[in-house]
């Protein structure tokens, strides 16, 4: 995927991009590794977690309402500044010996509650700086960032960096920050909107509602959002107990745990990196139906096998579905979206994803306890075949 050809504008956007999501890489490793040598409770060090997800739950549809008012690229800018702010105060806390628990949970939770306005914002970013034919493919780059920096690079980077000094990933995520808000601020400034006007802050309720109500009429929107949902969450079902399958199930060391996850991640790269031409060869009603097929049959590869290479194989077609997935979905959403509305959209949808995470989390958990640590994988495959069928009779009509 040659970057250079879609314009200054869109690397310099690609490379803040996959800077930010390898700080958020580094940082997602290093405040539970913090939080455990600050205690040995379980329910402690879980609280990072939960500290820097719950915002999406909270504030994920109001942010949508906010980007959509405001100039994207000064908001972004904005709060990447306020974050790096942040993490300044915790590395000095922990560089000065004053550092609490409490101060880790403030800092988890604020840049979460700073990645719901930021990635939102993120996601309307790109429509304007490249052509509506290059989408795809523009969306594929991004993707592939994403999956690199959060996955692949940042978190063994953070636990590398943590183990050297506990103030070194925080630091480092705090500079990458700094570069990617001037980055960022240096796009060209084509997302001005018109000022708020008086009372916008008790008006942000109803430019919700009114996202959201416009999402409810859109047949077509309505159906990728949910099914978008539905997917997350079949992967959110079996991959918290993932570990406890490659020890049981697949009998293999504790090392291999981290193998098969690379695996699983070079898939999404591949995913991302072919779905603009997957999409252009089949239409974007085929890839998004074949990806849900894809994954179905992945999982039925994981499920009902105790071979390695036949796992790895499910699990590399299941994030390769993911992929491809989440690049047609967005492109897609970016087609159909008034520009007005695009942050209200995007945030109903990836605020839908990430609360999957605790839901598929707790349902798997309670299914692998009744029906064993395969019933959870199993589960998704009649799931994801039934959403591929609705799939495909919802957009067959559009290619």
């Amino acid at each position: 995927m040659a970057l250079t050809s879609l314009g200054p504008a869109y690397n310099r956007l690609w490379l803040a991009t996959a800077l930010s999501n390898l700080g958020d890489g580094i940082r997602m490793a290093a405040l539970p590794l913090l939080a455990a040598a600050m205690s040995s409770d379980p329910v402690v060090v879980a609280g990072v977690a939960i500290a820097g997800q719950s915002p999406w739950l909270m504030f994920g549809l109001f942010a949508g309402a906010i980007v959509d008012r405001y100039d994207q690229r000064r908001l972004t800018t904005l709060v990447d500044v306020a974050r790096v702010l942040l993490l300044l105060v915790l590395v000095a806390a922990l560089a000065l010996g004053f550092a609490t628990i409490v101060l880790v949970y403030a800092v988890a939770f604020a840049c979460g509650v700073g990645e719901t306005l930021r990635d939102t914002a993120t996601a309307t970013l790109l429509p304007p700086l490249v052509k509506d034919a290059d989408l795809d493919r523009a969306n594929g780059g991004l993707v592939n960032a994403e999956v690199a920096g959060n996955e692949l690079v940042g978190p063994p980077l953070g636990g590398y960096l943590f183990g050297v000094a506990m103030v070194l990933p925080f630091a480092v995520n705090g500079s990458t920050l700094a570069l990617v808000a001037a980055l960022i601020f240096s796009l060209p400034d084509v997302f001005a909107k018109k000022a708020p006007p008086s009372g916008a802050r008790t008006r942000i309720w109803a430019d919700t509602r009114t996202g959201l109500r416009w999402l409810a009429r859109h047949r077509r929107l309505r159906a990728l959002v949910i099914l978008g949902g539905l997917f997350a969450l079949m992967d959110s079902i079996w991959f918290p107990i993932f570990v406890l399958y490659v020890d049981q199930v697949l009998a293999l060391p504790a090392w291999a745990y981290g193998a098969l996850l690379g695996v699983g991640a070079i898939g999404g790269l591949a995913g991302g990196f072919l779905a603009a031409r997957v999409t252009r060869v089949i239409g974007s009603t085929a890839a998004l139906t074949g990806c849900l097929v894809c994954a179905a049959a992945g999982q039925l590869m994981l499920a009902l096998t105790t071979s390695v290479p036949v796992a790895a194989a499910g699990l590399a077609a299941t994030s390769g579905a993911f992929g491809v997935w989440t690049v047609a979905a967005r492109t897609l959403r970016q087609r159909l979206t008034p520009p007005e509305l695009l942050g209200r959209i995007s945030s109903a949808s990836m605020t839908i994803v990430m609360s999957t995470a605790p839901v598929g989390a707790l349902a798997g958990g309670l299914i692998a306890t009744g029906w064993g640590l395969t019933a959870p994988i199993l589960i998704g495959v009649p799931a994801l075949a039934a959403a591929a069928l609705v799939c495909y009779l919802t957009f067959r009509e559009h290619g």
